[in-house]
């Protein structure tokens, strides 16, 4: 393993010394492995892996060119960044039919791989309050990032992937995973004490799988009134699983 390490090294000392194209042809190959890793983790997201992996592939040379061995990393560590970062570029470039901001992009992405991790430690799907927590990022973001991947060109948020089901319905039917929860009396008791308009906007969202904007022109409110009830109406349902659990 060591002499192996060294040898690649050198290698790597000597491609850029030389920029040698027989030398840089060795140091791809060596390292297409990595490539075809990585793009397989964005496998289940809605691009063709073969495009996946194309897009690694080119990156992994990128990297092999920029490579700069005196300064002291490994080039694994240094070639993971550079084809992740090509490939979350990928997706923020050509998977979204409706333009959304770039962190709401990453997030949806980042919300897939958390929601199957979660499921899997959990034993449930999780909630938006356990995928906030798990992302770092707020409850209202991860609400809209779910919205903005009904936008996702590929394979949008109601279209299956590799595993059964989708994301939405991993999320489950009404408040994503509370559905699927052992205190799933304790949502319909907290649901029951909500406002008729509060629950009607719940369902809309959360089981008819319609916009804000869409429940605006329904409901007759404007859509940052819709986001405002959701999140209090959410934060009510939420108090009562704090209180009753």
């Amino acid at each position: 393993m060591t002499s192996r390490t060294q040898d690649g090294d050198a290698t790597f000392a000597e491609f850029a010394q030389t920029r040698d194209p027989a030398l840089r042809r060795i140091l791809v190959e060596q390292h297409l492995g990595l490539a075809h890793l990585l793009a397989r983790r964005f496998g289940n997201r809605g691009e063709p892996l073969d495009d996946l992996v194309q897009v690694a592939s080119v990156a992994l040379i990128h990297a092999v060119d920029r490579f700069d061995p005196s300064r002291g990393f490994e080039f694994s560590t240094f070639a993971t960044r550079t084809v992740l970062g090509e490939l979350k570029r990928h997706f923020r470039d050509k998977g979204w039919a409706v333009r959304a901001p770039r962190r709401i992009q990453e997030l949806y992405l980042e919300l897939s791989g958390a929601t199957d991790e979660l499921t899997q430690e959990l034993g449930h799907p999780p909630t938006v309050l356990e995928l906030a927590a798990r992302t770092g990022a707020t409850e209202e973001a991860v609400l809209e990032a779910l919205e903005a991947g009904q936008g996702y060109r590929a394979n949008s948020i109601d279209a299956p992937d590799h595993q059964e089901g989708n994301l939405a319905s991993r999320l489950g039917d009404t408040e994503p995973g509370y559905e699927g929860t052992e205190n799933h009396q304790v949502l319909v008791e907290a649901m029951e004490s909500l406002p008729e308009r509060d629950r009607l906007i719940i369902r809309l969202r959360f089981v008819d799988g319609m916009t804000q904007s869409e429940i605006a022109a329904e409901v007759g409110v404007s859509q940052m009134h819709v986001s405002r009830l959701l999140t209090a109406s959410l934060a009510k349902l939420r108090e009562s699983f704090t209180i009753d659990t």
